[in-house]
């Protein structure tokens, strides 16, 4: 049974359809959504940035996280669901993940995916992070998935592009 959900939402433009996905498995279930967005101090500002008591920069950081979740909760098409108040967190966003889904119980974590490039190749990504160590189900949304399931193809050759 799927009671509560956790979306994970970055900031990229993908995160509407994310929420989108979590959210009419919410309807389907009855479940609660709970998005939570992991924020970090770029890793080109000085170390006492991120320490620091007194520097706004990690609360401002905060508050448009949590107003870009609001933009992106109003942006998907109403639906029958429950959507708990935003969390968000500072820190690794895998082990955020990880650490809240834990925290609520959640049944289901919802995570969108970005593919591999550079790096990701070697480290990995977050969703898959996400999904190697949760102890729970975890779906990954892909980009070139619709709602409906049809696969976009503009833009994605090697999907089989028109």
């Amino acid at each position: 049974m799927i009671r509560t959900i956790l979306v994970a939402l970055d900031g990229s433009t993908r995160a509407p359809g994310v929420y989108d996905a979590a959210a009419e498995i919410a309807e389907r279930f009855g479940a609660t959504l709970q998005p939570l967005r992991a924020i970090s101090v770029p890793p080109e500002f000085p170390a006492a940035a991120a320490g620091s008591r007194t520097d706004p920069l990690p609360m401002h950081m905060a508050e448009e996280a949590a107003g870009a979740i609001a933009r992106i909760v109003s942006s998907v098409p109403p639906r029958n669901v429950l959507s708990r108040s935003p969390i968000v967190r500072a820190g690794e966003p895998w082990r955020l993940i990880i650490e809240v889904s834990d925290e609520i119980g959640a049944d289901l974590i919802v995570i969108g995916s970005h593919g591999y490039h550079g790096l990701d190749r070697l480290l990995g990504t977050t969703a898959a992070r996400v999904a190697n160590v949760a102890h729970r189900n975890v779906l990954v949304v892909h980009e070139h998935a619709e709602p409906g399931g049809a696969a976009r193809r503009e833009g994605a050759p090697y999907r089989g592009g028109p």
